[in-house]
């Protein structure tokens, strides 16, 4: 119904974006990397595909049609659900996804929060053709300037309210997101930490 939504950029979160056309303020679900690199009260553009069931109407967005395209395929799916799909872009890069799936990799599918076995292996059966015919070949999402930034209280929060929209009750999430930091360091920005999160989940 909405290929794209192009507006200015009026709230963001972690996997949220809120975009201003003219008076009216979409509400997009985004996988993690979208918003990283969207500013506020910025003008922004982004692929959209929406979602409708009987209790609820919702609009995802993603920076590349092809990572929508993705997004369609995952949802394709039997058992793959827009959440499901949402967290595979959040936890794996599009073009990790990409490559697991046409090299039948299983192991890297499944670990995806949320991904069995079993819909591993159907994710690898129904999209392998597609994937090696598209033949994709996207960079992976931009680092950005936080990388070399003081972790900040702010920047916790953040990441520990990512992974509640992801799903993860709120004690967990503050209980992983402190070990990521206590792992890694604390120079890390918020879509990573959500990574070595959903990861280490």
């Amino acid at each position: 119904m909405y290929a794209y939504i192009k507006g200015i950029l009026v709230q963001k979160e972690a996997t949220l974006a809120v975009i201003e056309v003219n008076g009216i303020a979409y509400e997009i679900r985004t996988p993690l990397n979208v918003t990283t690199n969207l500013q506020l009260n910025q003008p922004c553009k982004l692929y959209t595909y929406l979602s409708i069931k009987e209790d609820a109407h919702t609009l995802y967005g993603f920076l590349d049609i092809e990572d929508k395209r993705l997004f369609l395929h995952l949802i394709s799916v039997s058992n793959v659900g827009p959440s499901t799909a949402l967290m595979a872009l959040s936890s794996l890069s599009a073009n990790e996804i990409r490559e697991a799936i046409a090299r039948e990799d299983v192991r890297t599918i499944q670990s995806i929060k949320g991904v069995g076995a079993k819909t591993a292996q159907m994710i690898i059966v129904e999209l392998k053709d597609k994937i090696r015919k598209e033949n994709l070949q996207l960079a992976d999402g931009k680092e950005t300037s936080l990388q070399n930034e003081y972790m900040s209280s702010s920047t916790l929060q953040e990441a520990i309210n990512g992974l509640i929209a992801l799903g993860i009750a709120k004690p967990t999430a503050e209980k992983t997101v402190q070990a990521v930091v206590k792992k890694y360091g604390n120079h890390l920005t918020v879509e990573q930490i959500i990574r070595y999160a959903l990861k280490a989940g």
